[in-house]
């Protein structure tokens, strides 16, 4: 009788394709195993193929304020889709308690192939400055403070804002972080400010017609939507720009501002045709498993639009129309955002902090509420951000 050993060594590419499929908390620990390793998970060439393969929507960045320890703290956190569906009060709860709030008042500006960019800003009676950083909670790697920029607040006036945005370049392969510097000193201009990751200046890429932008509630309007290489806002018709005329704008007047990263121009599109003549308070622009969403009140009915091809104007349609909301869930429904939506498009879950603090499932299909759910309000200004764990780093290499 004979006895053999045999040894199985993998080749270079064998290796790196198995790696390029595994988790990036597994990644991590393995850059110990040898100095070659170690490189291969921070090349980014291996970065790019695991981002390719990582799994897309099973995961969501979601930001909110609480109010606890007599101070306002302020909270970014990656939850599962799953466990927000089945049991969002509770996965809420057990994550606000795991996580550690920011040490500082940032602001979301959104999320990007894993990477997560923050605002930051200081104040005096006549000046802000602001600056910005780019983290990614998977790896927890923080880059470093942008340029600084320091704004005069009396050069500008509602609804001519300064507004934010955060994407990504596929063609330049840069992070861009947006700022459009709209009718300064009341010129009727907006001038597009970019610093891309690793830049040390801000650089000036567009100068157009100032554009009314509709702030909408919170955040939501101040900072851009990404969506195919474009930054989407929504804006008043510039042919109702004044303060006497605005009042009486429509949804279907409304217009949707988009910036180009790549060719660096703007362009405007409209709103889906069969949208109602109803105010647009409340409404706001919103991304959902990587579709741009439009959602908006009519009465008593929270509607949601979804563009599912984004270079085609026809290809808005009604993702929802929820009917008749009950008092005791949502007496004033204003301060409604979508949070995630379940992978076959059956179930929306929607953060209501109005009256009463609730999440609300809806089903898509039939268009009705399937239930609710109160979660405590010392939390507030929940909303939520596509996310896919990633080893992109938030430097330069």
């Amino acid at each position: 009788m004979f006895s053999s050993q045999t040894s199985c060594v993998l080749s270079q590419d064998m290796i790196l394709e198995i790696l390029s499929w595994l988790p990036v908390k597994d990644l991590l620990r393995f850059k110990c195993v040898s100095k070659g390793w170690n490189q291969l998970v921070s090349d980014p060439a291996f970065v790019k193929l695991h981002l390719q393969r990582s799994s897309k929507n099973t995961h969501m960045l979601l930001t909110f304020s609480d109010s606890l320890s007599y101070r306002t703290r302020h909270f970014a956190i990656v939850c599962p889709i799953q466990d927000l569906l089945e049991n969002p009060s509770s996965t809420l709860e057990t994550l606000h308690h795991k996580y550690l709030p920011f040490n500082r008042n940032y602001n979301v500006l959104g999320s990007c192939n894993g990477l997560v960019c923050l605002q930051d800003s200081s104040i005096d009676d006549e000046f802000e400055e602001c600056w910005f950083r780019m983290g990614n909670p998977a790896t927890r790697v923080m880059s470093n403070e942008s340029p600084h920029i320091r704004i005069n607040r009396s050069h500008y006036e509602y609804p001519f804002w300064l507004v934010y945005g955060f994407g990504y370049d596929e063609w330049s392969d840069t992070y861009q972080v947006v700022l459009l510097d709209n009718n300064k000193n009341k010129s009727q201009k907006l001038e597009v400010k970019v610093c891309s990751l690793g830049d040390n200046c801000w650089r000036n890429t567009l100068t157009c017609d100032a554009v009314p932008f509709l702030i909408g509630r919170r955040l939501r309007g101040i900072c851009g939507s990404f969506v195919s290489g474009t930054l989407n806002w929504l804006a008043y018709p510039k042919s109702r720009a004044g303060d006497d005329e605005r009042g009486g704008t429509k949804m279907n007047e409304l217009e949707i501002f988009s910036y180009d990263l790549k060719k660096e121009i703007c362009s405007y599109f409209c709103m889906p045709d069969e949208i109602l003549e109803v105010s647009p308070v409340g409404a706001a622009l919103e991304v959902l498993n990587g579709c741009l969403c439009l959602s908006h009140y009519h009465e008593n009915d929270f509607v949601v639009w979804m563009k599912r091809d984004f270079k085609d104007e026809k290809s808005w349609s009604k993702l929802l129309n929820c009917k008749n909301y009950p008092s005791s869930c949502c007496c004033c429904p204003r301060y409604m955002d979508i949070i995630c939506m379940r992978e076959n498009d059956d179930v929306v879950l929607i953060a209501d902090a109005g009256f009463e603090s609730a999440f609300i499932w809806c089903n898509i299909r039939d268009n009705r509420m399937e239930g609710s759910e109160i979660y405590n309000d010392d939390k507030f200004n929940l909303s939520s951000y596509d996310y896919v764990h990633s080893l992109v780093l938030p430097y330069k290499i």
